[in-house]
């Protein structure tokens, strides 16, 4: 059973999601606000976070960065009104995995748990690495690896690599990894994208002889080596 950690402020609304996410098998806990959320994460090993923005002492864009900052992966999903696109933006850059606005549906909100609960999922140890030439992802331990060096990810640059890796020598296209990884919905008028690939290709190619995350221009990024 999946356990979630839900931070929202208002009472009704905290309720019935729990309710909801209650019948549908997940443990539920509640925090009212980002102090009381970052307890609770402290103290329980949650397979996702569900964050709103405005919260009583300092917003979820705030919270989700200190998040990260501590080298979490655990996977995040705002939900919150406030659904421009620069707001959606904000909250992707801070590390979320996904964005839905209220009001929402819950069938969309379960679909969407489901997708980023399976991203964080092994059925077995022969599953449990990705690798491609000097890349390794292992994905119990969320440890990315050149060679023998490790490579620090945010969780969003966690994604995109095992995207590549799920997918080498094989052209991506913006709007793919927008929908793998960002969720459905995701705004792709943005460059949010290129700006996040090209996070992961200065950590996973800088320093290093040999490139392997490519720029096919105007089509997408492929992960090859030089020699493919």
């Amino acid at each position: 059973m999946a356990s979630i950690c839900l931070v929202e402020d208002e009472e009704k609304v905290a309720a019935f999601i729990k309710k909801g996410l209650q019948e549908q098998g997940y443990s539920v806990a509640i925090a009212r606000s980002s102090g009381e959320a970052l307890s609770l994460l402290k103290e329980n090993p949650f397979n996702l976070l569900i964050l709103d923005v405005m919260l009583p002492d300092f917003d979820g864009i705030n919270l989700c960065r200190i998040i990260r900052q501590d080298d979490s992966n655990i996977p995040v999903l705002m939900l919150t009104a406030l659904g421009t696109t620069a707001e959606k933006v904000a909250g992707f850059r801070a590390g979320a995995d996904d964005y839905l606005v209220k009001p929402f549906h819950f069938d969309e909100l379960i679909a969407r748990i489901e997708a980023l609960l399976r991203r964080t999922a092994t059925d077995s140890e022969e599953d449990r690495y990705l690798r491609f030439d000097e890349l390794t992802l292992d994905l119990w331990t969320k440890a990315a690896f050149r060679g023998d060096q490790q490579i620090s990810l945010t969780a969003r640059e966690y994604a995109l690599l095992e995207l590549f890796l799920r997918n080498p020598r094989k052209l991506l296209s913006r709007q793919y990894i927008a929908e793998k990884v960002w969720g459905i919905g995701f705004d792709t008028g943005t460059n949010v994208i290129d700006v996040y690939v090209n996070y992961l290709r200065n950590k996973v190619d800088k320093n290093f002889p040999k490139r392997l995350i490519h720029t096919m221009i105007g089509m997408g990024y492929i992960l090859k080596s030089d020699e493919d």
